[in-house]
């Protein structure tokens, strides 16, 4: 198995923060709240090679692990669900979701 590392997601709705291990060829593009139509999700509680090989997974905040506040102490999430979404690729092509239609950040910083 590929090294792995601790990452940490932020829940759009409520700021709870969510840690995962993720292998190190993180492909991540957004954090929506909506899932992006089409696209299949594994969960936290799958193991890391189903979870690496969907197109993101789907969070329910607090009710499928733990999460912390920003400084690491333990609260309750807000039990909305939220999607991280991995870059994705199509015939060749990368697909390029609009983060203003789906909600949500998108982590490569283009305008």
């Amino acid at each position: 198995m590929d090294r792995t590392v601790t990452v940490r997601y932020t829940c759009p709705h409520c700021d709870a923060v969510v840690s995962l291990e993720r292998t190190v060829d993180l492909a991540d593009r957004s954090v929506t709240t909506m899932a992006q139509p089409g696209w299949t999700y594994a969960t936290p509680a799958d193991d890391i090679e189903r979870r690496e090989a969907a197109d993101g997974i789907a969070f329910h905040c607090g009710e499928d692990q733990p999460v912390t506040d920003w400084d690491g102490d333990p609260i309750e999430g807000c039990g909305r669900p939220f999607y991280l979404n991995y870059v994705r690729f199509e015939h060749g092509v990368e697909l390029e979701p609009d983060p203003p239609t789906y909600g949500g950040p998108r982590f490569d910083f283009r305008p």
